[in-house]
């Protein structure tokens, strides 16, 4: 586990009832994952790095290549988990029946002025207004 993942589980064990512990907050997450991007750039700088210089020594070790690979990849997997995580944490807007966004609570559809169903905030019938006719 990297050090941002420890500090926001610190506190949080599951107790003896069997309760989990609650989501990393969002804000923590990112900067776990900027943090990780990083490190991931800088491992796989060093890889090539070595591959190189093991090469142009001529003693080719795996066991070193496959060590920093496996870094490699647990970082790429921690990285699925926050990406994950923040996805969940997302909710889509609602949205009309013309596929433009509707801030919750509108009546109308700021893109096609449809009205909107109270219940959902979406979607909802045509509304046609009829001009007065002038004599």
């Amino acid at each position: 586990m990297w050090p941002f993942h420890r500090r926001a589980a610190r506190g949080r064990r599951p107790s003896a009832g069997g309760v989990t512990p609650r989501r990393p907050h969002a804000g923590l997450l990112r900067r776990e994952e900027r943090t990780l991007l990083a490190v991931r750039e800088e491992k796989l700088r060093d890889l090539g790095g070595l591959a190189v210089e093991l090469y142009r020594r001529g003693s080719f070790r795996e066991d070193l290549i496959a060590e920093g690979c496996a870094e490699v990849v647990g970082i790429d997997a921690r990285l699925a988990e926050i990406d994950e995580l923040l996805r969940a944490g997302r909710t889509a807007p609602p949205r009309c029946s013309c596929g433009a966004p509707v801030l919750r609570g509108s009546r109308f559809c700021p893109s096609c002025g449809r009205a909107l169903d109270g219940r959902d905030g979406a979607g909802g019938e045509d509304t046609v207004i009829a001009r007065p006719e002038t004599p």
